[in-house]
Formats: C-alpha cells, structure tokens, sequence
C-alpha cells in the first residue's frame, strides 16, 4: 500500500500558471488588447489587469469577410453594421486555439494592418505591434502514447506564415511562461509572499519537459548566479532571445530574486521518454539539430541538463525533502 500524505487546499494564490505574469505588465493594461486561446480568454485578460479586450470570434463576428477557409462556417453578414472596434494595440496568445486556421488568419489580418483588420495589408508596415505568447511548449504529454501538439507547435505555424507574407521574423514583445525568466522571478516572488518575505535559500523546480521546464530552471539558476555576483537588481527581463524583452511596471523591491539557487529535477512520466538520451549526451549528435525549444531560445547543452533524475512527481518530492532534511541536520 502507498504512503498517505496529508492533504493540503491549494489557495489560488499559490498557483503560477503560464499567462500569471502578465498581471505585472501593467504599461499593456490600458490598451486595446487581442487575445487568442481557449476557453474565457476575455474573462482571464479581465482578471489579470486588461481593460479593453476582445477575443477572435468577437473579431470574427465584427469583420464577417475575413474567416473564409470553412465553407460551412463562412460568417453571414449582419443585418445591420455592427459597432466600430477601436484599433488593436496589442496581441495576447494565451495558449493553442480551436480552430487554426480562423486564429492564423486573424492573426495575420491585424499583424499587416497595424490593428486595422478591416483594412488593406500593408507588408511592409514600420513597425510591428507587440505580441506576447504564453505557455510555449512545442508539445505536452496527454493519454496518447506520445505527445501531442502545443502552444508552441501554433507559434511554429504563426512564424512561419508571418515571414512567408512579409519576409522578416515574427518579433515577441515578451515570452511567458517556462522557461521565462520572468516566470521564474514571479515564482519566487509569490513563495517570499507566503514565506512571510523569509529569505529562500533553495528553488526546486520540477518537471517532465527538457525544454522547458528544466531549461527554464536551469536558466534561472544562472541569472541567480549572476544575480549575485554583481550584487544587483534589474527591473527589465530577457526571454533569452531576439526581440523579447519585457520591462516590468512594478517597485524593482518586488521583484528582488534572493534566492541562492534553483535545483532542476526531472521526472519521466510525461514528455521526456527515459529511453531517449538526454540531449546533453554529447555522444548524441541528433539532439544538436533537433531542438524542440522555442525559435527565440538558444540550444545551450548545459541548460537541458537536469541536477536529478527521478521517476515521478512523488519521488521528486522525497528527493527534495531529503535533500533539505541533509542541509538542516549539517548546519
């Protein structure tokens, strides 16, 4: 018979969800914002800060012309003109939409008109209105024998039509999510909070995703490092790549990262296949070429590199525990 643990209500504050962050990017709260994904979208962009949304079926019903691909689906015009939408300033992709193709074309429509989809394409358009992506892992484990598409499996697809029509790069104002540093920060942030602001000596962060999960700690356990060599603090955050940048309207004591480390813990009951080698297998050449991080994010071997490998959540947790009960009994 397995251990019983004792069970805990888990209080809403105590969850990090991929698009969380975006409650402290309050410079974006004020604008006209488009959001993509599923579910309340308009509702989740409401309770995250965001004033003024609109979702792309809303979109879609405001500009009937535009959603095409589905035969049986073309929209019928209304009968009277609907209420004009304000210009789009600014683009949310929350997480994989329903339907791809209406989202892409939507999507395309007010990236080459500067927020006016009702308008004519300009491909050449100055400058590019910001994009901020969530949750961009290329694929997740479900029930299938193997992974299914992800977020960021429709970014793939979204890049690769924006630079078909326009022939530059899809630029991010901000990725978020793992492996962000900024979700690592806020992370930390919300555990001070409910440690009553006690310093964090150690951050475990375990998961089943190479490219995400244990990148993002790993990364964020170099800028903790690097945090404390130079004795500073920064209020402005790279997503390790072009383009995304994001600078946080919020007192730099907020976001102070005090921890001394972050521990990367591995575990093999979801994307990672254990019978594949770790891409930090130097011997394994195939890994250098396929990289199923995303575009903006440099394929660093050592950053794929778990501290440990276990087999499930369960016994990542008694690792953990072992590990600070050690540190407790040394000092």
């Amino acid at each position: 018979m397995g251990r019983r643990r004792r069970r805990r209500d888990i209080a809403p504050e105590q969850v990090v969800l991929s698009h969380s962050p975006l409650q402290m990017l309050k410079s974006f709260h004020d604008k006209f914002v488009l959001v993509s994904g599923q579910g309340p979208v308009t509702d989740i962009a409401n309770i995250l800060g965001f004033q003024k949304v609109v979702s792309i079926e809303q979109l879609r019903e405001h500009h009937p012309l535009l959603d095409m691909v589905d035969h049986n689906r073309r929209p019928k015009l209304p009968s009277s003109p609907l209420q004009t939408l304000p210009k789009i300033e600014a683009i949310i992709l929350f997480g994989e939409p329903i339907r791809w193709e209406t989202n892409l074309q939507l999507l395309i429509d007010v990236l080459l008109t500067n927020g006016s989809p009702g308008g004519v394409y300009d491909p050449q358009v100055p400058t590019q209105l910001p994009v901020l992506a969530c949750n961009i892992d290329l694929m997740w484990m479900a029930e299938a024998p193997s992974p299914r598409f992800g977020h960021g499996m429709f970014l793939l697809c979204l890049e690769s039509v924006y630079r078909k029509m326009t022939g530059r790069e899809l630029q991010y104002q901000g990725l978020l999510g793992k492996p962000s540093l900024l979700t690592y920060q806020y992370a930390e942030h919300l555990l001070r909070l409910q440690n009553h602001n006690q310093k964090l000596t150690t951050i475990y962060a375990i998961g089943d995703n190479l490219m995400t999960d244990i990148y993002g700690a790993n990364l964020y356990n170099r800028y903790l490092g690097e945090q404390h060599a130079a004795m500073t603090t920064t209020t402005k955050l790279v997503a390790q790549g072009t383009g995304s940048q994001v600078t946080i309207a919020m007192p730099e004591e907020e976001l102070v990262s005090a921890a001394a480390q972050c521990r990367s813990i591995l575990v093999c009951t979801g994307v990672y296949n254990p019978r594949s080698p770790l891409p930090c297998d130097r011997s394994n050449a195939v890994t250098e070429t396929v990289f199923h991080g995303h575009r903006d994010l440099a394929l660093e071997l050592e950053l794929v590199e778990p501290n440990h490998v276990v087999e499930d959540v369960e016994a990542a947790v008694d690792l953990l525990l072992q590990q600070e009960c050690s540190v407790t009994s040394d000092t």
